[in-house]
């Protein structure tokens, strides 16, 4: 059991110990056999070392669940294959268990922990462990040309995990500092494959959106019903449904997959193209003031039963709208931190458009550049800190297709420019 949560002082070096016995896996005994028989039933024999490799828990404990299964003349017993495992297959009591227990959950995988052990870790990894400095603020937006004063703003916003709302018109870079808030926070942290709440299973780890680091074997043993993660980043944007924020039920495996807010857990959680979504900012913003004030959620099962879960993510909010017509003062009120990206200055688009090109590999004389920032006043645009590398990209696409080295000059410019823009085809 995970009675205590380790101090923040010690997480780099904790990993959620080994259960020694059915109790201190924070599940009941008939939940996990009947999980065993489940899971011994997906082959027409299997060895306890097998069933304990795809449960992820110790051989013994799983041996002392078939033997139960085997006693209950479930399993037949085909022989030991070593100590303290043995060869097992389902008698015929065990295959009418088996579509007794898919008919109430469909769930074959790793045990899950406890609701309990989830939440506490989960709160001991939501802080980062060691305060972030400006110098790895820097390192984490080193690639995007920042004022000092947004960067320690950023700053701020990451130590504290309070939501950061940022605003401004299409172009500014608005998404781009969002997704690199993540990059600063550097030390993994553990998430369980799946958690259990009575009899229902939710899904937490998701490969497509948490980046495994593989270095579980470097502490000495450890539950392996938890995988250790990179703090995930997690974007959503305007798929997004009010639905989506909730526990998804799959009626044909019959268990449960988190909504993204949790599996954003001890990372960042990036709401792009605010008041863009299927949702109103309104209902959005109501559903989530309790989990933002409070850092908890709350989640319905199919059976009208409600859980709470940490709300433990930094949250932020990018929009290109007026924020003033999105939601009212009261609730930005509560926003941890506000900021409002400006178009770049021309100083500061020359330094984005330079090492674009430097890291393109694409030559050009000074000159180039101040032709480009005239185009800019003669048509009267205004610079966005995205335009140097789309430019810079169609100039490429430009070369690839004649056959021309990278070498910028005026011709080509006004070419990239007017396809970028757009231009009449006579």
């Amino acid at each position: 059991m995970y009675d205590e949560s380790p101090s923040h002082s010690s997480i780099s070096g904790f990993a959620p110990p080994i259960p020694e016995s059915i109790e201190e896996t924070g599940l009941s005994f008939q939940f996990l056999v009947d999980l065993a028989l489940k899971t011994a039933a997906t082959e027409s024999s299997m060895t306890t070392g097998q069933v304990a490799e795809r449960l992820c828990l110790p051989l013994p404990l799983v041996e002392e669940l078939l033997q139960y299964l085997y006693r209950e003349k479930y399993l037949d017993g085909r022989g030991a294959v070593g100590f303290n495992s043995n060869r097992y297959a389902l008698l015929d009591r065990g295959w009418d268990q088996l579509r007794r227990l898919m008919e109430m959950s469909g769930y074959i995988g790793p045990a899950p922990v406890s609701l309990n052990a989830y939440s506490a870790l989960m709160r001991s990894q939501a802080l980062p462990e060691e305060k972030v400095g400006f110098d790895q603020v820097e390192r984490a937006f080193s690639d995007l040309v920042l004022p000092e004063s947004l960067l320690q703003t950023l700053g701020f916003a990451i130590n504290s995990r309070r939501s950061l709302f940022i605003s401004g018109i299409p172009g500014t870079g608005k998404t781009s500092i969002a997704e690199r808030v993540n990059y600063a926070l550097q030390a993994p942290i553990w998430v369980p494959h799946a958690i259990a709440i009575d009899e229902h299973v939710i899904s937490i780890f998701d490969a497509h959106n948490h980046d495994r680091t593989y270095d579980e074997e470097i502490f000495q043993g450890y539950d392996r019903r938890w995988v250790r993660i990179s703090r995930p980043l997690i974007i959503v944007g305007g798929e997004m449904t009010l639905e989506s924020t909730d526990l998804i039920y799959n009626r044909a495996s019959r268990y449960y997959e988190a909504p993204f807010q949790i599996k954003a857990n001890c990372g960042t959680l990036v709401i792009d193209d605010f008041g863009r979504q299927r949702v109103e900012p309104e209902e959005l913003l109501n559903r989530w003031i309790v989990p933002l004030e409070r850092k908890v959620d709350f989640l319905t099962l199919h059976t009208g039963k409600k859980i709470s879960v940490p709300f433990e993510q930094l949250v932020v909010f990018s929009t290109n709208l007026e924020p003033s017509r999105l939601v009212d003062e009261a609730f930005l009120r509560r926003m941890g931190y506000r900021v409002r990206i400006e178009p770049p200055s021309e100083s500061i688009y020359r330094v984005i458009f330079e090492r674009y090109a430097d890291t393109a590999g694409v030559v050009f004389e000074p000159e180039i550049l101040d032709h480009l920032l005239q185009k800019y006043t003669a048509e009267r645009r205004i610079r966005k800190a995205c335009e140097p590398r789309d430019l810079i990209n169609r100039f490429l696409d430009i070369c690839q297709f004649r056959g021309l080295p990278p070498i910028l000059n005026e011709e080509l410019l006004d070419l990239s420019w007017s396809n970028y823009f757009g231009m009449a085809h006579e």
